[in-house]
């Protein structure tokens, strides 16, 4: 799918425009704050060409692209009225504290990455030049490349106070301006006098405001409050003038005297922790972190832990959490090199290689949902591959000098320092520790049946022309017309014909003979490839997805032969009734083009022996 269909789709499924209040992208994900995320449809979504999967972090909608989100976000700006500050400032309800911090601090640092991670890069290839002899760090020209990967550091409250005033829904101008102010170098120059200084009588703390990352975000924080109600009491005609006036009159000097110094105690305090963390319980740390750090990647939370790492270089010139991430993308690698070697498949072998390649490079995505947690043991294998290598990594007290642009290959500059070596050979650690592991843990392989040696379509249309296919009720129950179902999505036929059925009890069965092809996580649709090449889709109740796989029980799994009649789920249906959806479930021939015509059962209700539909063939 094309980049513009696909952005097209995606903004459909989430809700259409409207329900958008903001969208941004990392790495690989498009990242949506939606008004309402019951408005999106989920699977739909999933099944898209192009997405990987979707995730909910806190109130945030992630909808995981992998190496072109870059290009789709393109095409979801330029063909719709989004754009880059698309904020109504609205906050979506429902929300805890945590999960309202965590997605802040998300939505702040997210759409800088590209400026640190750009700048990371070029001070880790100095400092490459610088080590090697090969650049004098005396000359003109590596001050002047010095300075140029440096500035986005040193001015980082810049950058920040720009992302932070979007998330907030307040001007950016205005926050740079006040960023800009605390980073003057006149006050620089005061604040290293040592003597004491004061505003309006008041005493201002000393501080050093470059490179600092907490005190900015709190400043901006409350400047949105003084903005917004600045703005309340101005008459429209001043409002150019005594707006921004009033705004950083007030919020510079409260910065100074209050916000300001705390934000830089509460930085010192938090990268003291964390080194007490590491350099007294640097074993047991390393490992736990290094192993889970997949878990924290799959919630889309590590870029909350950004703003740790900017602290923890810029207060003690060194930082433990990315070498975590680092161990844990090549534990990821690692388990998809282990299928790779070890498929049968020869298309998901080719994935397996291509992913492998991509997260050693810092993208994991695209192995971790593509391959190893569909196959479920290459998943702990990279656990527990990125564990062994924390374990090296904390005898060896291995650590972060620089912030890089990746936490893959690419990036290892990060590690150059005293440690750099034994950094090399942790990732080598990491990556081989998981192929081995999940080498011998085994898989149960993608079947090759479909795949690339399915029966082609001219074979399955000349079995389906040989006579009618029938297919019997998965559902005891109330035979529903589709266009009754509440979902347009399934009432409009777009995903092809069929058939509801609304269950008198929570046994789901096998309508045909063939192969479970799709087992959703959530447990709440299927779908099934008969041995006449029917592709069959039962979607169990309405916006079930929700659910989260609660009061569904899978009796196979993905890749299963099946024969009709065969149980496949244990559904509780009056629990899913009393969380308020709907039971009425959609049986969608997916590939309705493929026949001549499809007839619906004339029962009003059906059973488990009778037949609801037959497939006539061209």
């Amino acid at each position: 799918m094309k980049h513009k269909e696909l952005a097209k789709e995606i903004l459909e499924l989430v809700g259409g425009e409207d329900n958008v209040q903001n969208v941004v992208h990392c790495m690989t994900r498009l990242r949506f704050n939606l008004r309402d995320n019951k408005k999106v449809k989920r699977v739909e979504l999933e099944n898209l060409d192009g997405v990987m999967g979707t995730n909910i972090s806190g109130s945030q909608f992630q909808v995981i692209i992998g190496n072109d989100v870059p290009q789709v976000y393109k095409e979801i700006i330029n063909n719709s009225k989004l754009n880059e500050d698309s904020s109504n400032g609205e906050k979506s309800g429902g929300r805890n504290v945590i999960s309202a911090i965590f997605d802040v601090i998300s939505g702040v640092f997210t759409p800088i990455l590209p400026a640190i991670a750009g700048a990371g890069m070029i001070k880790g290839i100095l400092a490459i030049l610088a080590t090697f002899g090969w650049l004098d760090a005396a000359s003109q020209t590596y001050i002047i490349l010095n300075a140029i990967g440096d500035g986005a550091f040193y001015f980082l409250p810049i950058l920040l106070a720009v992302s932070a005033a979007r998330k907030f829904g307040s001007n950016p101008y205005i926050a740079a301006t006040i960023a800009a102010a605390i980073l003057h170098p006149t006050l620089t120059t005061l604040f290293n006098t040592g003597e004491p200084i004061s505003f309006i009588g008041l005493p201002v703390i000393a501080a050093v405001y470059s490179s600092t990352v907490i005190p900015i975000i709190l400043a901006i924080w409350i400047a949105s409050y003084v903005e917004k109600f600045v703005d309340g009491f101005t008459h429209s005609s001043l409002k150019l003038i005594v707006v921004p006036t009033l705004t950083i009159l007030v919020v510079v000097p409260v910065t100074l005297m209050t916000v300001g110094p705390l934000g830089v105690i509460l930085g010192d305090y938090l990268s003291a922790g964390m080194g007490f963390l590491f350099e007294d319980y640097g074993f047991i740390a390393m490992v736990l972190l290094a192993g889970t750090f997949s878990l924290i990647i799959m919630t889309g939370m590590h870029y909350a832990l950004v703003p740790i790492m900017i602290n923890n270089l810029t207060v003690k010139g060194i930082d433990y959490l990315m070498p975590a991430m680092f161990l844990a993308n090549m534990g990821q690698a690692g388990a998809a090199f282990a299928v790779f070697l070890k498929s049968r498949n020869k298309k998901f072998k080719s994935l397996s290689l291509t992913v492998s390649i991509t997260a050693l490079m810092g993208i994991t995505e695209p192995a971790m949902y593509g391959v190893n947690v569909r196959l479920k043991k290459p998943f702990v294998g990279a656990l527990l591959g990125a564990a062994v290598g924390g374990l090296y990594y904390a005898f060896t007290g291995v650590a972060a000098y620089i912030l890089g642009g990746s936490a893959g290959l690419p990036g290892v500059t990060s590690f150059i320092g005293p440690t750099f070596v034994h950094a090399l050979i942790g990732l080598a650690v990491a990556f081989v520790a998981a192929t081995i592991i999940s080498y011998l843990l085994g898989f149960e392989d993608v079947p090759v049946d479909n795949q690339e040696e399915t029966k082609t379509d001219a074979a399955i249309d000349v079995q389906i022309a040989e006579s009618a296919t029938l297919l019997v009720s998965p559902i005891n129950g109330e035979v529903v017309k589709l266009s009754e179902v509440s979902d347009p999505t399934f009432s409009s036929e777009v995903m092809g014909e069929g058939i509801a059925i609304r269950p008198l009890d929570g046994k789901i069965v096998s309508p045909v003979n063939g192969v479970i092809t799709t087992l959703f996580r959530t447990k709440h649709a299927i779908g099934i490839t008969s041995d006449e090449g029917v592709e069959i889709l039962i979607h169990v109740g309405i916006d079930t997805v929700q659910l989260n796989g609660k009061y569904f029980e899978a009796l196979i799994e993905q890749g299963d032969r099946v024969v009709a009649g065969q149980p496949l789920l244990e559904v509780d249906i009056k629990g899913i009734k009393q969380e308020g959806f709907d039971t009425v479930t959609p049986v969608i021939i997916t590939n309705t083009t493929s026949f001549a015509k499809i007839n619906k059962t004339n029962k009003a209700t059906v059973t488990h022996d009778d037949v609801l539909l037959t497939l006539e063939a061209k």
